[in-house]
C-alpha cells in the first residue's frame, strides 16, 4: 500500500526517518522489547502462545506453536515429531472441561498446531489450553458465534489492520486484550511486514535497534516467512490479544510483498529485472536473489497458513475460485453476514492513472479484476441473495471512489489510487450494484490506507450530495503502527490541511482522519451499526514523546464514533461512544456424559513428557 501514488515505495519508506537519541523505556524492558525468536522459543514449549480463530455457532478453531527442544527455532527445519493434548472447558479453572484431544505437529509445519473443536454451544463463552512435552500452556478465553436461527444477540467486533514491527509498539493490541464486550477480532491484513532493517526498513528511526525485524533482510524463503511470523508472536501485546479474543484473519499484500499481483509485486524483482538502487549484505547492486515470484508467494501462503488461526483453505465452504480459497463467510443469527473477500491473489496488475495526457483506459477494462470472478460472483450473490439485515465486508483496500487533490498534472477525474478498487472499476460498479439491487443493508470494513474513514458509496459522484444516492457505508480503521498521513506528509497540519482537502474533493467521505493509530469497533444491532474509533495515546510526557507510537507505556482512548441507520445506507455523525451490549454470551452447560475434571488434562499432559 502506498499512500502517495506518486512516491516509489522507497521514497515512502524513508518518510519520517531522523536521527534520535535512544528511548528510556518504560513498562516493557529493553531486554523484552530487543527479544529474539530464538530466546522466545528457548523461553518455553509455547513461548509463542495460543489462539482461536474463525469461530461458528458450534466450531472454534485453536492453534498455537510447539518448540519441543532448544534447537527446534521457527525456520530451522528441526525438531522431533510432537504429540500435542489440547482442551476445552467451561471455567477458566479447567473444572468443567468439555472437549479434550490429541494431536500431533513437526517440522514439516513447523512445529504449529491447528484444531477444529465441533459441538460446541451456540454463542458461549469457552477456555483452552494445550500441553505437549510435559509442558502445559496458558489458558485462553474465545467464544462462538452469535448465530442461532429465530435469535437476535448483540455483535460487536473490532477491525485492525497495518501492524509493522518496527513502526512501533502494539498498544492497539493491547486494546483490544483489555475488552471483554467483542465477540471476535477482524484483522483486514497487513499483519506483518515483508521488510528488513537496513535501506528498505519502514518505520521511525528511533526504534531502530530496539524494535528490529527478524531476518534482518527482506523476507523471501520459507524459512525468511516463518521467522518473520515468529517474530510478531514475540510481541506480548499481540499474544495477549490472540490469547484472549477468537480472530478472523485475512490477508493483504505485505504478507507476500507490496502491493502484489496476480503474476508480481511491486516489491519483487528477479535477475531480469533488477533492483539497481539495493546492496543487501554481500549483495552488489541488482542481484537480490528474490526468484520466481509465484513461488516466493506459495512459500508465504504457507508460513501464514501455518502460523495464523485460520481454516485450511478448502476444508469449509468451498465455492468455485481460482488458486487457494481464502474467502469465507460468517453468519450471526438473523442479524447479519460477514463475507471475508481476499483480494491480492488474483487481481490483475495495478496500472497508472493516466495514459499520455488522458485517463488511463485501463481503469474501466471490464476483462482486469480485484477478486477473481469467481470470488466476485460469490459475494454479489451472498448480498442480493441475503434476507438478513445486514451484510458486512471484511475487505482490503478502499472501495469508495477517491479522487486525487486538484494540482498541477492531475487530470479532472483522476483517482488517487489504483490499488484500490478505483483502480478496477467494472469490479467496482458491478458490486456497488449488487449492493443496490440487494435487500440488506451493506457495511464495508476496510483497512490498508493507515487512516481513518467513514464513508457513503454512492453509485454516481456526480450526483452527490443533492442526490446521496448511497447504496451501502464504509468504515476504515486505522493502522496500529503503519505510517499514516502525517508521517508521510511531515506534520499533523499538513495531515489536517489534506484530509480536508480530500473531504472537499470526495464529499462522500464523512469523515476522514490521517494522524490516529488504533481500531476500531463495530456494534451490530436491528436498527443501527456503530463504529467507534479508538487512537492510542502517549502514557509519558507529550512534549517529549511527540508520537506514541515510540511510547511503550502508550494506552488507547476514545476517539469519535460514526453511525448508518437501518435503511439509510448512509453515514451519519459523529455519535456518542457505544455502552453496554445488550446481552452476553452464555456459560457452557453440562455436556452428554457430563464433565471432564482438570486431573484428567494434568494426566494427559504428563503423558507427553
Amino acid at each position: 500500500m502506498a499512500i502517495e501514488t506518486p512516491l516509489s515505495r522507497r521514497t515512502m519508506l524513508k518518510g519520517g526517518a531522523v536521527a534520535a537519541a535512544a528511548l528510556t523505556l518504560g513498562g516493557l524492558t529493553t531486554e523484552e522489547a530487543r527479544a529474539t525468536v530464538d530466546e522466545t522459543a528457548r523461553s518455553g514449549v509455547f513461548g509463542f502462545g495460543i489462539a482461536s480463530g474463525d469461530p461458528t455457532a458450534t466450531e472454534l478453531l485453536l492453534w498455537t506453536r510447539v518448540t519441543p527442544s532448544p534447537d527446534a527455532t521457527p525456520g530451522s527445519g528441526r525438531g522431533r515429531r510432537t504429540r500435542v493434548i489440547w482442551a476445552v472447558a467451561a471455567d477458566p479453572g479447567f473444572r468443567k472441561i468439555v472437549r479434550i484431544g490429541t494431536t500431533t505437529t513437526d517440522a514439516s509445519r513447523d512445529h504449529t498446531v491447528k484444531v477444529v473443536v465441533s459441538g460446541l454451544t451456540p454463542y458461549t463463552r469457552y477456555y483452552y489450553r494445550f500441553a505437549a512435552c510435559g509442558a502445559i500452556s496458558g489458558i485462553g478465553r474465545t467464544q462462538t458465534a452469535p448465530d442461532e436461527p429465530g435469535r437476535t444477540h448483540a455483535l460487536r467486533l473490532a477491525f485492525v489492520s497495518c501492524s509493522n514491527y518496527t513502526g512501533g509498539y502494539f498498544t492497539a493490541y493491547r486494546g483490544l486484550a483489555a475488552r471483554d464486550d467483542l465477540d471476535f477480532v477482524l484483522h483486514l491484513g497487513d499483519y506483518l511486514y515483508e521488510y528488513g532493517n537496513d535501506e528498505d526498513r519502514y518505520g521511525p528511526a528511533e526504534l531502530a535497534g530496539v524494535r528490529d525485524h527478524q531476518p534482518a533482510t527482506e523476507v523471501v524463503t520459507l524459512a525468511d516467512y516463518r521467522l518473520r511470523h515468529a517474530l510478531y508472536k514475540t510481541d506480548p501485546d499481540l499474544r495477549e490479544a490472540h490469547r484472549r479474543q477468537p480472530w478472523i484473519v485475512v490477508f493483504d499484500d505485505h504478507e507476500i510483498t507490496n502491493d502484489a499481483y496476480d503474476t508480481g509485486a511491486e516489491n519483487h524483482e528477479t535477475q531480469d529485472d533488477p533492483d539497481t538502487s539495493y546492496t543487501g549484505p554481500g549483495q552488489p547492486a541488482g542481484t537480490r536473489p528474490e526468484g520466481d515470484f509465484l513461488a516466493r508467494r506459495a512459500l508465504a501462503f504457507q508460513a501464514y497458513l501455518e502460523w495464523m488461526p485460520i481454516r485450511e483453505p478448502g476444508s469449509w465452504q468451498p465455492q468455485p475460485h481460482q488458486g487457494t480459497q481464502f474467502f469465507r463467510r460468517f453468519s450471526f443469527g438473523d442479524l447479519a453476514e460477514l463475507s471475508v473477500i481476499e483480494t491480492r491473489q488474483n487481481r490483475s496488475q495495478q496500472v497508472p492513472t493516466t495514459a499520455a495526457s488522458t485517463l488511463n483506459p485501463a481503469l474501466t477494462d471490464p476483462a482486469r479484476h480485484l477478486p477473481e470472478p469467481q470470488q466476485l460472483d460469490w459475494l454479489t450473490r451472498g448480498i442480493t441473495g441475503s434476507s438478513k439485515a445486514w451484510h458486512l465486508v471484511g475487505n482490503q483496500t478502499v472501495l469508495t471512489r477517491v479522487y486525487a487533490l486538484p494540482r498541477a498534472g492531475v487530470l479532472p477525474g483522476q483517482v488517487f489510487n489504483t490499488d484500490q478498487w478505483d483502480g478496477y472499476q467494472a469490479d467496482q460498479r458491478a458490486l456497488l450494484d449488487a449492493m443496490a439491487a440487494g435487500r440488506t443493508d451493506p457495511v464495508v470494513l476496510t483497512g490498508d490506507i493507515h487512516s481513518s474513514w467513514a464513508n457513503d458509496l454512492p453509485r454516481d459522484t456526480t450526483r452527490y450530495p443533492l442526490d446521496r444516492n448511497s447504496v451501502g457505508v464504509e468504515f476504515v480503521c486505522p493502522s496500529v503502527t503503519s505510517n499514516g498521513f502525517k508521517e508521510s506528509l511531515g506534520s499533523a497540519a499538513t495531515a489536517q490541511a489534506a484530509t480536508a482537502a480530500f473531504q472537499a474533493v470526495n464529499p462522500w467521505v464523512r469523515y476522514l482522519e490521517g494522524i490516529g493509530h488504533g481500531f476500531t469497533v463495530l456494534d451490530v444491532t436491528p436498527a443501527r451499526v456503530q463504529a467507534d474509533f479508538f487512537f492510542i495515546r502517549s502514557g509519558g510526557d507529550k512534549g517529549l514523546l511527540v508520537d506514541p507510537r515510540l511510547d511503550p507505556q502508550a494506552t488507547v482512548g476514545y476517539e469519535t464514533s460514526y453511525v448508518s441507520t437501518k435503511g439509510s445506507r448512509q453515514v451519519t455523525g459523529p455519535a456518542g461512544q457505544l455502552g453496554r451490549r445488550s446481552d452476553e454470551p452464555r456459560t457452557a452447560s453440562v455436556p452428554r456424559g457430563g464433565w471432564r475434571d482438570v486431573v484428567e488434562f494434568e494426566r494427559a499432559a504428563a503423558s507427553t513428557r
